[in-house]
């Protein structure tokens, strides 16, 4: 498979008229001021793909669903209730239909991975399915449907709160056992969709898992990534805070080798040497903004983290809307609001959608275990294509386009996708929409029907 791309990004450079070759979903080659023809796809402007390292996909048919305010005040923990509310309902049809509608919004917004933090496990009340891994099959064959580049990153979660509470109401469906945790992922180690497919472990959080059980869970896991919810919310600090005599980034810092294998989500509550600490260990902190501004968490500490040489991705979460441009400019945007600057997130001088876009690409890449997070031979083919003759972006030079994209462009944008050199998205539209999204409805429609 050959594309040519009229601009591309090479590294920090743009170059012009770029034939790539790609074969067994690698770039094999690249050549620099060719001709279009021959190529099997032509294209505007052609960019190193991201991956969406942090993903619940089924939280996607939950939006729209909790934006009312009931008595009292709103927040992350009612959120979550009618969250666990929702999951009672949801079969395994159910999730499937729901993932492979939001990989295909993925791809055709422009990622070409994802990492699904997966821990829906069991039958509603916490039964198990005669498959220990029936769940995360489903999740398996979405992604095999819609070509999506797959991290799958199963979660330990053994207690209800952070004083080692059993678990209860909507939690039994995610509940293991280490023992049963560890069989669980050799099982799907055994399954992946994709043979650039990874896995990795999500011990979910430190209110949800105990020290030892972390420990036994990283030392029978000594490769693959490492993703856990750190430091969300105040409460959930203070609660970790209060059991474990630290604040929950001091407290994981101080007490495992945290490194380029880990990435922290969300880790909002940070102080400047907590902030530091984690930049300097080669962690990738897995930023979820749109997610995160829904939620009402709070803002990253960006600018310290930056200035320190940190590495992040972006993720979208609980998906309740999937725009890679809106996560890149509202991770910005929050920090301008805070320090009353602009241009914040980029260390020292330059283009700041440049920055994120690229930092979100490699950080994305190392977080997921991916061979890919730029144009070069030996990479992972996961490559994006964009319109550059849409108004926001036509009058723009090279070295603008990224802050076109990042500030200034609508959603739809997207022309090519390819994800390890599977052409997914076509004239902006996903290969596999027509199949897709009428199974989705009829999901939906079954999953309301009692309600």
């Amino acid at each position: 498979m050959t594309i040519h791309a009229k601009t591309a990004l090479l590294g920090s450079d743009w170059v012009s008229n770029l034939r790539v070759e790609i074969d067994k979903g690698h770039i094999q080659t690249l050549d620099i001021g060719v001709s279009a023809q021959p190529a099997d796809t032509q294209v505007d402007v052609l960019l190193p793909a991201l991956g969406n390292l942090h993903s619940h996909a089924f939280q996607r048919a939950m939006a729209g669903m909790t934006e009312v305010r009931a008595a009292g005040r709103e927040s992350f923990w009612t959120w979550r209730t009618l969250m666990y509310r929702f999951l009672e309902r949801l079969t395994p049809e159910h999730i499937e239909a729901i993932a492979a509608l939001v990989y295909l919004e993925m791809q055709e917004a422009g990622y070409a991975s994802v990492g699904e933090f997966h821990y829906v496990h069991h039958r509603p009340g916490g039964a198990r399915y005669a498959q220990t891994s029936e769940l995360s099959q489903r999740i398996f064959a979405a992604a095999a449907q819609t070509g999506i580049g797959l991290t799958h990153l199963p979660v330990l979660y053994t207690y209800g709160g952070v004083e080692q509470q059993s678990l209860a109401g909507g939690q039994l469906r995610f509940g293991n056992s280490v023992d049963e945790f560890l069989d669980l992922v050799e099982e799907c180690r055994s399954t992946l969709p994709h043979m650039d497919s990874a896995i990795g472990i999500a011990p979910h959080s430190l209110r949800a898992i105990s020290p030892t059980d972390l420990q036994r869970a990283l030392e029978a896991s000594p490769t693959g990534p490492i993703h856990i919810h750190i430091a969300e919310q105040l409460k959930e600090v203070a609660d970790v805070e209060a059991a474990l005599g630290q604040r929950p980034v001091a407290w994981l810092m101080g007490n495992f080798d945290v490194d380029h294998r880990w990435c922290l989500i969300h880790a909002t509550h940070m102080t400047d040497d907590e902030t530091r600490a984690v930049a300097q260990s080669d962690a990738v902190a897995g930023l979820c903004p749109i997610t995160e501004s829904n939620l009402g968490d709070g803002i990253f500490n960006g600018s310290v983290y930056v200035d320190a040489g940190g590495r992040f991705g972006i993720g979208s979460d609980s998906n309740i809307r999937i725009s890679l441009p809106e996560e890149l400019r509202t991770l910005e945007y929050s920090q301008r609001l805070r320090d009353h600057a602009r241009t914040v997130l980029v260390k020292d001088e330059g283009s700041v959608g440049h920055a994120l876009y690229t930092g979100a690409a490699r950080g994305g890449a190392q977080a997921l275990d991916r061979n890919a997070g730029e144009i070069a031979v030996g990479k992972l083919a996961d490559l994006v294509a964009i319109d550059r003759s849409h108004p926001t972006l036509y009058a723009l030079t090279d070295q603008q386009l990224l802050d076109g994209l990042c500030f200034a462009a609508p959603d739809g944008l997207v022309t090519d996708l390819w994800s390890a050199g599977r052409h997914m998205v076509q004239q902006g539209r996903h290969i596999e929409r027509d199949s897709i999204i009428p199974a989705y409805k009829a999901a939906i429609a079954d999953l309301l029907a009692d309600v």
